[in-house]
């Protein structure tokens, strides 16, 4: 595994998230100025205990993030369920090993929080996203569905 520090991110962490975020093979979306729409959201991640917001160092420079969201329900016995999103690794580290970290991280973290079952979504586009799911043990059971309003 590659040497990669984790940890809570905290609001001066938003801007180099929303960099990772941004560079995407699917959006390519240039940068813009962190708003506060985007610290308000970071606030209410940051104040809900069923969020957990990573970012992954290397040399005290922030280069992977990974949301975690932990869900109660009732069904299967009230079996809390853990939710991955926003997995990003900087462009150039791609490959290293970081996204295996973080996402061995979030695994483990879930496992903690007292989790049966981890999911996550996926951009059918993203095949190779897929197939690192995958190798990790994730399987394909759902489709999903969204609406924007």
């Amino acid at each position: 595994m590659a040497t990669l520090t984790i940890r809570k991110a905290v609001a001066t962490d938003v801007p180099k998230i929303l960099h990772l975020l941004r560079d995407d093979d699917l959006a390519k979306l240039a940068d813009v100025e962190v708003t506060e729409g985007h610290l308000a959201g970071f606030r209410a991640i940051d104040g809900d205990s069923n969020q957990f917001l990573a970012v992954g160092e290397r040399d005290g420079t922030v280069v992977a993030t990974v949301q975690l969201t932990i869900i109660p329900g009732l069904s299967r016995n009230g079996m809390r369920r853990a939710l991955i999103e926003a997995v990003r690794v900087q462009r150039t580290l791609r490959g290293e090993g970081l996204g295996t970290t973080m996402l061995h991280w979030a695994l483990d973290h879930a496992v903690r929080e007292g989790c049966g079952m981890v999911q996550l979504l996926m951009d059918k586009r993203r095949e190779g996203a897929g197939k690192f799911y995958e190798k990790l043990g994730f399987s394909r059971s759902h489709d999903g569905f969204r609406m924007y309003f």
